[in-house]
């Protein structure tokens, strides 16, 4: 294994030595942010063993407990804005001054998912992800995660960390995740990739990729939001009729296309459908949050997990009209299920 710098300043106080491939920046109420990569071998379940370069952030107090945060397939290392990272994360809110992941009291760690950067053209397992992770983790010298925070995606990841790395994690909270890809949520997803295979015959990568993501967000909300919120009259537009959603999902489909290599998309898109768990095998205390409406991941399904996890397990249930992007929008309820998760017997309420 190889390690590769990043540049930065150097720190404006005192922590344990960090290891050579990662260099610390100065950040504020004695927490620091980290940055960096680390080349690896993974013995990946559909593709054989690949040489991957792990790129991941690393922000909190020296020393305190560590919580890896997951979330679905378009997130990456960077979970929120800090002192020193300053641009936007694909989860603001989740973590900050005075939530449950507090970073000066935590160290938040994330990574860009193996794939993501569209350069590993192979099947991608949850397993991979999980023992990626584990190969991080050992890097970095973590011997073990206080928790691991899964939403969506990362709820898959987490679960198969749970099994496969159990001595290496405290507490798992999956949300909006289960053992399994639901048959109909596979459909949808199938759909979304003939989609791009479209655009792709036809040498229109964009269109098909921008099509599929437009697809995957009526998946990701619900009708009752789409109801609220473009609940008006449709326009004839030279000759042609237009309904109120399509500038927001015109929109969605553009925004995913800037920053999304298409093979990316479609490789984690089939990951989701590869996952499989058995949920006997995760024996770690483990919070599923499901939401009532989520389209990819039904109750029933939840239910299931938890049923399959005996007294590992315990289920909350969100109402949302946000669907499978509930854990998006509803900050506050997420972060008072995430206390109540990682509180310790004997903690004050």
């Amino acid at each position: 294994m190889s390690f590769v710098d990043t540049a930065a300043q150097p720190l404006a106080f005192d922590t344990p030595p960090l290891p050579l491939h990662a260099i610390s920046y100065a950040g504020t109420a004695g927490a620091q942010a980290v940055r960096g990569h680390v080349e690896i071998e993974l013995s990946m379940r559909h593709a054989g063993t690949r040489r991957l370069r792990l790129s991941y952030e690393l922000v909190g107090a020296a020393g305190a407990p560590v919580t890896f945060v997951a979330g679905g397939i378009s997130a990456h290392k960077h979970v929120s804005s800090n002192t020193v990272f300053a641009e936007k994360g694909w989860a603001e809110g989740l973590t900050g001054a005075g939530r449950t992941l507090d970073p000066t009291r935590n160290r938040i760690l994330a990574f860009d998912y193996i794939g993501t950067d569209g350069k590993l053209d192979a099947p991608i397992d949850t397993a991979d992800q999980a023992d990626a992770i584990a190969a991080l983790l050992d890097a970095l010298g973590i011997e073990r995660l206080r928790s691991f925070v899964g939403y969506s995606y990362g709820a898959l990841v987490g679960l198969q960390f749970a099994v496969r790395h159990d001595s290496r994690l405290h507490k798992l909270i999956a949300v909006s995740g289960a053992h399994r890809a639901h048959p109909y949520a596979a459909a949808w997803r199938a759909l979304q990739r003939k989609a791009v295979a479209l655009g792709q015959l036809q040498c229109a990568d964009a269109q098909g990729l921008s099509l599929a993501r437009q697809f995957a967000m009526l998946s990701y909300r619900t009708p009752e939001e789409f109801a609220e919120r473009f609940d008006a009259l449709p326009e004839v537009i030279n000759g042609r009729v237009r309904v109120a959603a399509e500038d927001y999902l015109d929109a969605a489909g553009a925004q995913y296309v800037a920053r999304t290599p298409v093979t990316a998309w479609l490789r984690l898109s089939e990951s989701i459908d590869l996952h499989r768990v058995d949920p006997a095998e995760v024996r770690i205390p483990t919070t599923v949050v499901a939401v009532e409406g989520d389209r990819l991941v039904p109750l029933s399904d939840s239910v299931a997990l938890v049923e399959g996890l005996g007294t590992h397990g315990q289920l909350r249930v969100l109402r949302s009209p946000y669907g499978h992007d509930a854990f998006l929008k509803e900050i506050d309820r997420i972060d008072a299920i995430l206390a109540a998760a990682l509180r310790n017997k004997g903690d004050s309420a």
